[in-house]
């Protein structure tokens, strides 16, 4: 394992992911093109972007080691879980660790944001 710290898709005040000792944080993703879309939508949309992430850093939603799901309402987390079900394959071994709260989000049209820590494969 590199002990050096690497960083993803580094933008002005934030990166994708930062990789560290084989362990990849990957930042609050939120939808991008589905901001008039609902909670089912934006989930999937915001779930294939972790897919990219967890990819290009050497690792994938099977090695997840804690997941925070933020909803703008959480009285949409029935909708929100169908979805999350369907990607992680509810029930599995690999179902990974998770906290999901209500909060304020940064752009009122973000119903959903989803912060991820995973293991990178060797």
């Amino acid at each position: 394992m590199s002990t050096e710290l690497k960083r993803y898709n580094v933008e002005h005040r934030y990166s994708d992911a930062a990789v560290y000792n084989g362990v990849v944080y990957v930042a609050g993703q939120v939808p991008e093109t589905t901001l008039d879309a609902g909670i089912a939508e934006q989930t999937a949309e915001v779930l294939a972007i972790i897919d990219r992430v967890l990819a290009a850093n050497r690792s994938d939603k099977t090695r997840i080691l804690m997941c925070q799901i933020f909803l703008k309402d959480i009285s949409e987390i029935g909708e929100m879980n169908k979805v999350w079900d369907q990607w992680v394959a509810a029930g599995s071994k690999d179902s990974p660790p998770r906290a999901t709260v209500e909060a304020a989000l940064a752009n009122p049209k973000y119903r959903i944001e989803i912060v991820v820590t995973a293991a990178q494969k060797s």
